[in-house]
């Protein structure tokens, strides 16, 4: 089984937000809920992951997380 390019950017995300927070990723990865499909494992409760509104990467953060979430 494998994952979805989804449930990878879920991954990805959670892991960005623990390192912007100073967080542990643990029990945000212990909460997924995966969901088995034809193409491979999703996770149905994604990370959020909220930026600044003024930061100059802001475009490119949002860019990076809309391509996930697609």
């Amino acid at each position: 089984m494998q994952l979805t390019n989804q449930a990878l950017g879920a991954v990805m995300m959670a892991l960005q937000n623990s390192l912007m927070n100073q967080t542990d990723i643990v029990p945000v990865l212990q909460g997924f809920d995966f969901q088995s499909t034809d193409d491979g494992l999703v996770v149905n409760n994604p990370p959020v992951v909220e930026v600044d509104a003024q930061d100059e990467n802001t475009s490119d953060a949002t860019a990076v997380f809309e391509e996930f979430t697609k």
